[in-house]
C-alpha cells in the first residue's frame, strides 16, 4: 500500500490503501471456492459457477458435475471453461514529474474500473524515480526503489524529467534513473506501435493520400545496449582542446535476442521485417547484419529486408505503409520511433512496452513530462491509459480487459471528444480528468 500519499491532491486508488495480508480473510469476493489454479500462477483462480446458488437454474441444463478427484482438471465444472480467470496482481507505480501524476491518476482509475468489472484485484506500490527521487533521496533511482519494481508483477510509469533538474551532472539527471531501471529490470526490448486512429487521420502532418494508404507498424528497439550504455569520456588533448568519445558496443547475444523478437513479432503480424542500421559506416551495424542473416534462415516465412537509418527516416514520412515491423539498435530506435509517433497525429496517443525474458514489463507513454502544462488539467492521459492496456495484454494475459480499454478509447474518439493536443474542428475539447471520465464511462 501507499500509506500517506506523496501527492495530496491525488486520492488513494481503491486497491492500494493497504498492503495485501495473505493470512487475513478477505471479503466474500475473495472467499469463493477456488476450484482451479491457473497454470504457472499462484494468484490466478477460475471461479466455478456451480459453487453458488445463483447458477442453480443454469446447472439443470448441463451435464452433472464430475466426481471429486485428485486431478483438478477432472474436477472442473462443465461450464468452467467459459468462466473468467480472477487475478491478483501487484503493480509498481512511478508517478513521474511535472504533469505526469495527472495522467497516472486517470490510468489508475481505469485499472480500478477494469478490476471492478472483471473481478480482479490490483495492488499498487509507489516507487520514486527521476526528479521525484532526486528531490527525496538525491539519486534518480535508489536501489530500494528499484527493488520495489523488481518485486512487482509489472511497472507503470508516467514520465520523468523537467527544467528543474536540467543543470545536474549526467549521472544525477532524471533520465539516468530510467536507463538504470531498464537495465535493472533486464528490459532489452522496447516495442512501440505507430498506428493511426482513423478519427485522428486529419491531424497527421502527412498528405491525405499518404495517410490513406495506412499507417500500422511497430518498432522493436534494443533497449539496454549501444551508445546509451557504452563508455562516455570527455578529456583534454595535449593542445588543450577538449574531446568527447562515446562508444557503441554490441555483442552477438544482445543482437540475437532482439532480432528474434523482431522476427517473432513479424510472424504475428504481416510477416515483414526491416532491420535498420548504418552498415556502410559502423562495425556494430555490420555485426547486426551478420547475426540477422543467421536468424533469417529460421524464419523463411518472413520477408526480410535491410535499410540504412537515414533512408528509413525519409521513408517513414514518404511511405509509412511499406513497414510492418522495424527492428533496430538503441539510438536509431529512439529517433525513428519519435518520428513515427508524430505522423500518427498526436504523441499523446502512443503507448509503449519494454520487456525482457519474463512477463514483467515496464509500460509508459512515449511522451515527456510536459512541464509547461503541469497542474492545468489539460494533458492527454490516453497514451498512459493505453500503456496500461498493453500491460494487461502482454504481462497479465488479460486480452479481453485490454480490448475493453482500447474499445473505450475508440468510442470516445468516435464521439468527437478530444484533448487540446489533437483537437480539430467540430470536436469537443476535454481536460485530463474529463477525458478520464469519458473513457471510464465507455468501459
Amino acid at each position: 500500500g501507499r500509506g500517506e500519499s506523496k501527492h495530496p491532491s491525488l486520492p488513494l486508488a481503491r486497491a492500494e490503501r493497504k498492503p495485501l495480508d495473505r493470512k487475513k480473510k478477505h471479503s466474500p469476493r475473495h472467499q469463493r471456492e477456488n476450484l482451479l489454479k491457473e497454470k504457472n500462477s499462484s494468484t490466478a483462480t477460475a471461479i466455478c459457477p456451480c459453487a453458488t446458488s445463483a447458477h442453480a437454474s443454469l446447472k439443470k441444463s448441463l451435464p452433472p458435475h464430475p466426481p471429486k478427484s485428485k486431478n483438478p482438471v477432472i474436477n472442473r465444472c462443465p461450464i468452467e471453461e467459459r468462466m473468467p480467470i480472477i487475478m491478483e496482481k501487484n503493480i509498481a507505480v512511478i508517478w513521474g514529474d511535472c504533469s505526469s501524476p495527472e495522467i497516472v491518476k486517470q490510468t489508475l482509475r481505469v485499472l480500478d474500473k477494469v478490476a471492478e468489472k472483471y473481478g480482479h484485484t490490483f495492488h499498487y506500490t509507489d516507487a520514486a524515480m527521476g526528479g521525484e527521487a532526486i528531490d527525496k533521496y538525491g539519486d534518480p533511482l535508489p536501489q530500494h526503489e528499484l527493488d520495489k519494481c523488481l518485486a512487482a508483477d509489472s511497472v507503470l510509469l508516467g514520465a520523468v524529467g523537467g527544467p528543474k533538474w536540467e543543470g545536474l551532472p549526467g549521472e544525477q539527471r532524471p533520465e539516468k534513473g530510467l536507463l538504470r531501471l531498464r537495465a535493472g529490470m533486464g528490459l532489452y526490448s522496447n516495442n512501440r506501435p505507430a498506428k493511426i486512429w482513423p478519427q485522428l487521420a486529419p491531424a497527421s502532418p502527412l498528405k491525405p493520400e499518404i495517410v490513406a494508404k495506412g499507417i500500422d507498424f511497430i518498432i522493436v528497439r534494443e533497449l539496454i545496449g549501444g551508445v546509451y550504455f557504452g563508455k562516455h569520456e570527455t578529456y583534454t588533448l595535449e593542445n588543450g582542446e577538449k574531446q568527447a568519445v562515446d562508444s557503441m558496443p554490441y555483442s552477438e547475444h544482445e543482437i540475437e535476442r532482439i532480432g528474434r523478437i523482431g522476427f517473432e513479432t513479424a510472424m504475428k503480424r504481416r510477416k515483414k521485417l526491416c532491420c535498420v542500421d548504418k552498415a556502410n559506416v559502423l562495425d556494430t551495424s555490420r555485426l547486426w547484419r551478420a547475426v540477422m542473416h543467421r536468424l533469417q534462415a529460421e524464419y523463411p516465412e518472413v520477408e526480410y529486408s535491410e535499410m540504412f537509418v537515414d533512408n528509413c527516416a525519409m521513408q517513414v514520412v514518404k511511405d509509412p505503409s511499406q513497414f510492418d515491423v522495424i527492428v533496430t539498435e538503441n539510438m536509431f530506435g529512439d529517433i525513428i520511433s519519435d518520428e513515427a509517433s508524430m505522423i500518427t497525429g498526436s504523441i499523446g496517443m502512443i503507448p509503449s512496452s519494454s520487456l525482457g525474458d519474463g512477463t514483467r514489463g515496464l509500460y509508459e507513454p512515449i511522451h515527456g513530462s510536459a512541464p509547461d502544462i503541469a497542474g492545468k488539467d489539460i494533458v492527454n492521459p490516453t497514451a498512459c491509459i493505453l500503456s496500461a492496456a498493453m500491460m494487461l495484454r502482454y504481462s497479465f494475459g488479460m486480452t479481453e480487459e485490454a480490448d475493453a480499454i482500447e474499445s473505450a478509447v475508440n468510442k470516445v474518439l468516435d464521439k468527437g471528444l478530444r484533448t487540446a493536443d489533437n483537437m480539430s474542428e467540430g470536436c469537443t475539447c476535454l481536460g485530463c480528468t474529463a477525458m478520464g471520465d469519458a473513457i471510464l464511462a465507455e468501459i
